[in-house]
């Protein structure tokens, strides 16, 4: 049986709907998987119209009346959004409530086992705030709707993984943040997902936060004071770490086999090298 994955719609007046239409024209996608859609939809439909799509919409209320079908999209519609009211490219309260409410209907129906997995469209994190969520992002969304309290966003792809001590801070901030016990629980983390992936005894690359990995403190004591002792720890523990590395070189390093992951010390370092 082909694992059922629960789309997102993300935010109403943003991309999420046309990406959707689009990425469920391809029939390879059916090949993968049974696709749902969990969103709005009218939304679906203006997103469908965007696309210049002639696929079918079919509008459920429970993942047990979908057919998954190529050509027709199941959409598990909360309708949750008033299509006259909503103002493309805006961030509105009505359009982050109802985005919330997608991600918390697809964490409920995972934990239920009633789909297998989640994939979610963009979400504006304004409309999130301006409709009383104050979460930075899908991870803090997803972690506090599963009572998860130790986690970190890591970027995955074939040939590279990257995991973040910081994501959604200013970039002041994120330097702020870079102390050892936040790299540590990074390191320990990835560690333990990467088990999890399947690679008995991962080989982790920890990245610096300075030009040239602080070039021995010479432009930045972080890698001394920080991230070099939370390495040292994760070794004690049985964790096969190391670095600190420049960190313009050591994604290229890990992309081309040396290591299974590296750890970024904030958002651009790290998406910016998978991206």
């Amino acid at each position: 049986m082909k694992p059922i994955v629960g789309i997102t719609m993300g935010d109403a007046a943003g991309i999420g709907p046309e990406i959707i239409v689009k990425a469920l024209s391809l029939r390879e996608i059916y090949d993968l998987c049974r696709p749902l859609v969990i969103g709005d939809l009218g939304a679906m439909e203006m997103g469908r119209e965007v696309a210049r799509s002639n696929i079918k919409l079919r509008a459920i209320s429970h993942p047990s009346e979908a057919n998954f079908r190529f050509g027709v999209i199941d959409v598990l519609d909360l309708k949750n959004i008033d299509v006259a009211r909503l103002r493309m490219g805006e961030p509105q309260a009505m359009a982050g409530k109802a985005s919330y409410e997608y991600i918390a209907k697809a964490v409920d129906l995972a934990l239920k086992g009633e789909i297998h997995a989640i994939a979610t469209a963009p979400i504006n994190k304004k409309a999130l705030n301006l409709a009383g969520y104050e979460f930075a992002g899908h991870t803090e969304i997803l972690a506090h709707l599963t009572g998860c309290k130790e986690y970190v966003m890591m970027l995955y792809t074939s040939t590279l993984k990257v995991s973040h001590v910081s994501t959604h801070v200013s970039l002041r901030r994120a330097c702020e943040l870079v102390t050892k016990d936040r790299v540590l629980k990074t390191i320990k983390l990835t560690h333990s997902a990467l088990r999890d992936f399947g690679i008995e005894d991962p080989n982790i690359a920890v990245a610096g936060l300075n030009p040239h990995a602080g070039e021995e403190g010479l432009f930045g004591c972080e890698e001394i004071e920080e991230i070099a002792p939370a390495i040292e720890e994760a070794k004690k523990l049985g964790i096969k770490a190391s670095g600190p590395y420049p960190p313009d070189s050591v994604f290229m390093r890990a992309e081309k086999g040396e290591f299974d992951a590296v750890v970024a010390m904030y958002h651009d370092q790290g998406h910016i090298a998978v991206k």
